[in-house]
């Protein structure tokens, strides 16, 4: 019984890795070697991401691995600012202060000059990225114990991150006019999570897992370059744009739930369930089901849904009427109450046991209250929280050697 329990275990365990585009453990002496493209496009000409992805590990024996990974994460595009439209054309100042830009009436502000590019390394524990405008360090470290015959496996992890923030321009005064550039400071943040985790088999071909994770944040956690507008108490038409603002610090709290069996025709199924809470007011549920379906000669295709919904923090504003004047504001559409679905699927092969592809698709549409009960005026008349498409395209090819 415990044989197969292990087995079960561990061909569950490969099944998931496989499906997250991760390497299998490898053998003794052996590097498995995981390579991945993802490629994410939202509808009207907004963000773009293009992120190759390399990555190895090697058994050393003894209970030990090395671990390293290379990941270019490019992104282009234009991202909503935070502000609201206007039925009149509107000028933007730029991050840097140098050069503007004009956003047509009726339409949703975004700023169109929105990129960046990421190069991160990181090897074992330890990982050093750095963005032209961020510089992280952080290292972690996970341990792991069997219990129970081994179908019983604890996890317990820690992670450290150090921040430098260098926005372009400097980090702005909170809640300041956009006009006033007064951004000529760095800043900082810390951030330390951790993580208790059980995986328990339940019989010979299905196991659950569940996960609590703790997350202390503490320094800058503001959005140098999103704005919140303050708009006239009348018509409703924006008269400033505020840099916005966040508390200083946040704690989050999750608990974590997965259930994964295998069928009589070896098919796999697959539901999970995150609850999220923190001291911003923000909830979240996020329910995510797939069903592999084993195909002739090592081929699987594997249809995916996962719907997701948030509350609004607590300093979540559309706009900010004139005089009004709170500790923290921010218009950014991550912050406000939401729902998202992501439908798609994977298709890919198990070549040998040395190598394996897949190809991913998936569609994402996120939706919020675009016409919320506090608009007024020409707000009444606007699309307060736009609904974002997007479309995701993955490949992954993985060997070992």
């Amino acid at each position: 019984m415990q044989l197969s329990k292990k087995k079960v275990a561990g061909l569950l365990s490969a099944a998931t890795c496989s499906l997250l585009g991760a390497p299998v453990q490898a053998e003794e002496g052996d590097w498995d070697v995981d390579t991945a493209v993802l490629f994410y496009s939202e509808s009207d000409d907004r963000v773009e991401a293009f992120e190759p992805v390399i990555s190895g590990t090697r058994d050393l024996g003894d209970d030990e691995s090395l671990t390293m990974k290379l990941v270019l994460d490019s992104l282009t595009g234009a991202s909503a600012s935070g502000a609201v439209p206007s039925t009149m054309v509107q000028t933007f100042i730029r991050p840097s202060g140098n050069g503007s830009y004009q956003v047509a009436p009726n339409e949703t502000p975004l700023d169109d000059t929105f990129k960046d590019t990421r190069v991160s390394f990181s090897m074992n524990w330890e990982k050093l990225s750095k963005e032209y405008d961020f510089t992280s360090l952080s290292g972690n470290a996970m341990w792991q114990r069997d219990t129970n015959q081994k179908n019983t496996t604890w996890s317990y992890g820690v992670n450290v991150e150090f921040d430098d923030i260098d926005p372009v321009g400097g980090a702005p005064e909170p809640l300041t006019d956009m006009l006033a550039q007064d951004k000529n400071n760095t800043d900082t943040r810390t951030v330390v999570d951790f993580l208790l985790g059980v995986t328990q088999v339940i019989d010979r071909s299905s196991l659950f897992q569940v996960n609590l994770s703790l997350s202390e944040a503490d320094g800058y956690l503001t959005d140098p370059y999103k704005f919140v507008s303050e708009v006239d108490n009348v018509t409703g038409e924006p008269i400033n744009q505020l840099f916005e603002s966040r508390p200083d610090s946040r704690s989050r709290q999750s608990i974590y739930g997965k259930y994964k069996k295998i069928l009589t025709n070896k098919d796999i199924f697959t539901a999970s369930y995150r609850f999220m809470t923190d001291d911003w007011g923000v909830d979240s549920n996020t329910f995510d089901f797939s069903y592999r379906w084993t195909l002739d000669n090592g081929y699987y295709f594997q249809p995916r849904l996962r719907w997701y919904e948030q509350s609004e923090a607590d300093f979540y504003y559309y706009f900010l009427r004139d005089g009004e004047l709170p500790s923290d504001a921010s218009a950014d559409y991550r912050l406000g109450e939401m729902e998202a679905t992501t439908v798609g699927f994977k298709f890919g092969r198990q070549i040998d046991e040395q190598s394996s592809w897949s190809f991913r698709l998936e569609l994402y549409e996120q939706e919020g209250d675009s016409s919320p009960s506090e608009a007024f005026g020409q707000l009444a008349q606007q699309d307060l929280y736009p609904t974002v498409e997007a479309t995701i395209v993955q490949f992954n090819y993985s060997f070992r050697w």
